[in-house]
């Protein structure tokens, strides 16, 4: 196994680890299409870094965590929807990152190219996504008390704006991160497939979390091992880039999962109907 390809999979399962354990978060903010939407204000510091030569992953994140606090003050100030707040930094930031972007490096942005990771990218890609994890880890029971109810989160001494915040820097880090794995175009993907299979067979919010991060993983890591692979296996097949099959790989785990909860409901006990005990027939509502 090349050096590249060891480099590709740590930085593809550790991402997936994260970006599955924040999107699950996202699902049960019904958050869903946000992260796809913010990846693409990503677009205007990748095409910086392309221009100037410099790590592509500071200049999407700069634009990022541009775009969270703008979209974190915006909110709070206007109450208006969080997801109206981001689809007007996503159409100004998406206009300008493609008029800016260098036509040849445009594809890259767009699908990403984790098969050119470096030992140094491999080693950003591990800290982000631990950094993430424990952070998430401790804010998660807080985003959810907020979610259920603000004003019992608040008398519980929960800072409400602090931890949306943190919440949407989060998404940012897994969004700047997951760019490079899959592209500005289907980061979204790696966000939501592992989030809402673990929901299909998830059965308390812990399980639900852990399973989360965990099929991240295994969609991510799938995907580039079949990038990886198709080439020995299909003669003649030029390098098939990772990222749609990252997609394709989370894909299959959500409908494996649609099956195992088909057949986990199919086989319930249909539930009783009530009978008249002395009659044996249905009991009728009383006029």
């Amino acid at each position: 196994m090349s050096e590249p390809l060891v480099y590709s999979l740590v930085a593809g399962l550790v991402t997936g680890m994260a970006a599955g354990y924040v999107g699950s978060l996202m699902i049960l903010k019904r958050m869903a299409l946000v992260g796809d939407v913010l990846s693409h204000v990503a677009l205007p510091g990748i095409a910086l870094g392309l221009l100037f030569n410099f790590n592509p992953f500071l200049g999407a994140f700069a634009f990022l965590f541009a775009a969270v606090v703008a979209t974190w003050y915006l909110e709070r100030s206007t109450r208006l929807p969080l997801d109206a707040v981001i689809g007007v930094l996503f159409v100004f930031a998406l206009a300008i990152g493609i008029l800016i972007t260098p036509q040849a490096d445009l594809l890259d942005a767009l699908f990403g190219d984790v098969s050119n990771v470096a030992l140094l990218d491999a080693l950003l890609a591990v800290v982000i996504s631990l950094g993430i994890l424990f952070v998430g880890r401790r804010i998660y029971r807080r985003v959810i008390l907020s979610l259920i109810s603000e004003d019992l989160a608040i008398a519980k001494r929960v800072n409400v704006g602090r931890i949306d915040f943190l919440y949407l820097l989060l998404v940012a880090l897994v969004v700047a991160t997951g760019i490079k794995v899959v592209g500005m175009l289907l980061v979204g993907a790696v966000v939501i497939l592992p989030a809402v299979s673990a929901k299909n067979v998830s059965r308390s919010l812990a399980g639900y979390a852990f399973l989360s991060a965990v099929l991240g993983m295994i969609t991510a890591g799938g995907g580039i091992a079949l990038a990886a692979a198709l080439p020995w296996f299909v003669p003649g097949l030029v390098a098939v880039p990772p990222g749609p099959l990252v997609v394709v790989s989370g894909t299959a785990v959500f409908l494996g999962t649609v099956a195992l909860r088909l057949r986990g409901s199919s086989g319930r006990p249909k539930p009783l109907r009530r009978t008249d005990s002395t009659e044996g027939n249905p009991r009728r509502p009383a006029a």
